[in-house]
């Protein structure tokens, strides 16, 4: 059995070394790396390094976040030699931070990109409950830029000129939330205010923001898009 044992640990980290490219992924806004595990352990199976950052999302605005997060992943890619190409698979706020990182710097191994539930168009959601006691607290500084109104980050931003995949679901567990967003939402930003002009795929799925990321039919379509730059034959495309 101790044989078996050591022969599976050498099969898994020779894959580990010979991967050439490196996927960052980046939680969204008051969650942590933790809820992007499950998605890290299937692209390390599928072949890719990765780099699962923990950022401080609620500790400093975007622009600063952005330079936090997507360099400390760059780095850790880079650490892992994996850079034949660098992908990118965000959640909610992550993926903002991806479009601000590369509106202000280059990225020559730069890949493919995939948002989960992205606010790329901001979300009414803020300017509708901003006024509300505690969310601040909640959501900090990076939360009240991800609005629809003058200081909105993600309206600010151009077009997409990398290769982009975007994932929107249409469930919600946040009845309070959806009340003031326009259907079909996922209980934090509507399906339309996720798509950004120039992405190359875009699908719909029937799950809600909070847990899109542990879903196995996302976790599925993410590695399509980051190996072929497409979600395949998927439902739910319009």
């Amino acid at each position: 059995m101790r044989r078996v044992f050591l022969a599976a640990m050498l099969l898994f980290t020779s894959g580990l070394a010979t991967a050439t490219e490196c996927v960052v992924l980046l939680h969204g806004l008051s969650r942590s790396s933790l809820s992007m595990n499950k998605m890290e352990r299937a692209l390390i199976e599928a072949g890719y390094a990765t780099a699962n950052i923990d950022y401080p999302s609620r500790d400093h605005v975007i622009e600063e976040l952005a330079v936090i997060a997507v360099t400390a992943g760059i780095a850790e890619c880079r650490a892992q030699s994996a850079t034949k190409r660098i992908h990118f698979v965000t959640h909610s706020l992550g993926g903002i931070l991806v479009r601000q990182y590369l509106s202000d710097y280059e990225l020559p191994e730069l890949g493919r990109v995939v948002m989960l539930g992205p606010p790329n168009q901001g979300s009414a959601a803020v300017d509708a409950l901003g006024d509300v006691p505690g969310f601040d607290w909640i959501n900090g500084p990076a939360g009240r830029q991800l609005g629809k109104g003058a200081d909105s980050v993600p309206l600010g931003l151009g077009p997409a000129d990398f290769e982009l995949g975007v994932i929107a679901g249409t469930r919600t567990i946040d009845p309070v939330t959806s009340a003031v967003l326009p259907d079909p939402d996922d209980g934090k930003v509507s399906v339309e205010d996720t798509r950004l002009e120039g992405m190359a795929d875009f699908v719909i799925v029937p799950h809600s923001h909070a847990f899109m990321m542990r879903m196995q039919r996302v976790i599925d379509l993410t590695k399509a898009f980051l190996a072929t730059g497409s979600f395949g034959d998927a439902d739910g495309r319009d």
